[in-house]
């Protein structure tokens, strides 16, 4: 791959540090690094390749000369500074959701449709974290047989509410241990009036709340998979829960097949598939975890089992860590992608 020059815009988040970390595990072609983030994070320091670089602040000029920018600081940057970045001439991988329904503008999963990246006009999205970690999991199943019907509930980690979620569950943990009250400031959703501890809890509730009393989370597990496959006709319902996990999330996936799929039929697929790695033995206690799936690139798959209730039914675990897969691996993929269609 030719070596290209690279910004980081949200460089100092969760999901900026570990592009940085997996732009150097993947020994991505970089030429030059720019590191952007907001006015109180511009002066930090941060390492790539043992050398340091400062972090800037956003402006118009920060992408002349830049081919990509991965973006991955909210809907609003992306939107005031995506097309700001095109304008130069720069391809933009944008984590937010400004952009994915966007008709114009390619949603990715690589091992799902990295023929859609060739399409891009400029701006190329990343899909949601559990929509990732669910589309890479059903395209070996939708490709062999054909999927009608998907019903899908996650158990989503709190680092997928940020820094500062992941701060409030280790505050809430010391504060138990020393018999303290548990306060909560960040969950469900930092914006709203009332806010819950997560130790100990669930929360039937991520992002705010959308139509038909349906969260946004859960309107873009359903409308993103639809655009990600290209078929609208595919029915999904979705229902996204937070739990007391620092770091991955699961989620338990039925399935109603077009035709008949076996278990070990499903098993096969999964264990060939890219990206994917099959932990399916319940006799030995062998399934996807959080605690296995943390730092991993492979989405997990198992509990693989008949639905007995339904005629083409299979039940999934599926356990995948939402922060790489989610989304800075899936990011640095479609920028591999890219720089192969430069050529």
């Amino acid at each position: 791959m030719r070596a290209v020059n690279v910004a980081i815009v949200g460089a100092t988040g969760a999901v900026g540090i570990e592009l940085l970390r997996i732009l150097e595990e993947r020994e991505f072609p970089v030429n030059s690094l720019k590191l952007l983030a907001s006015q109180r994070s511009a002066g930090k320091k941060l390492s790539f390749r043992h050398q340091e670089y400062t972090v800037e602040t956003i402006d118009a000029h920060q992408f002349d000369q830049v081919d990509i920018a991965f973006f991955s600081a909210g809907s609003d940057v992306s939107k005031e500074w995506a097309p700001v970045a095109v304008a130069a001439g720069c391809v933009v991988i944008d984590n937010s959701s400004a952009f994915r329904m966007d008709p114009s503008v390619p949603l990715v999963v690589p091992e799902v449709n990295k023929e859609m990246i060739a399409t891009h006009r400029g701006i190329i999205a990343n899909p949601n974290c559990s929509t990732i970690i669910l589309c890479a999991a059903l395209k070996p199943i939708y490709d062999a047989v054909g999927i009608n019907r998907v019903v899908v509930s996650t158990y989503q980690a709190v680092s997928g509410a940020g820094h500062m979620a992941m701060q409030e569950l280790e505050d809430q943990v010391k504060a138990y241990a020393n018999n303290e009250p548990l306060s909560a400031h960040i969950l469900p959703v930092k914006s709203l009036s009332k806010h819950y501890p997560i130790l100990f809890n669930v929360i039937p509730q991520i992002d705010v709340p959308g139509e038909l009393g349906y969260t946004k989370e859960e309107w873009k597990m359903i409308q993103e998979t639809q655009k990600i496959f290209n078929d609208y006709q595919l029915r999904i319902t979705a229902t996204t829960v937070r739990v007391p996990v620092m770091r991955s999330h699961c989620e338990s996936v039925n399935v109603e097949t077009k035709q008949k799929l076996t278990v070990a039929e499903c098993r096969d697929l999964i264990s060939k598939a890219p990206g994917l790695r099959l932990v399916d033995d319940l006799a030995a206690q062998e399934y996807p975890m959080p605690t296995d799936t943390a730092g991993q690139d492979l989405i997990w798959v198992g509990r693989i089992r008949e639905d007995t209730s339904l005629e083409n039914g299979l039940n999934l675990w599926i356990a995948g860590d939402q922060i790489r897969k989610g989304a800075a691996l899936n990011a640095v993929q479609i920028g591999e992608q890219v720089i192969c269609d430069l050529r």
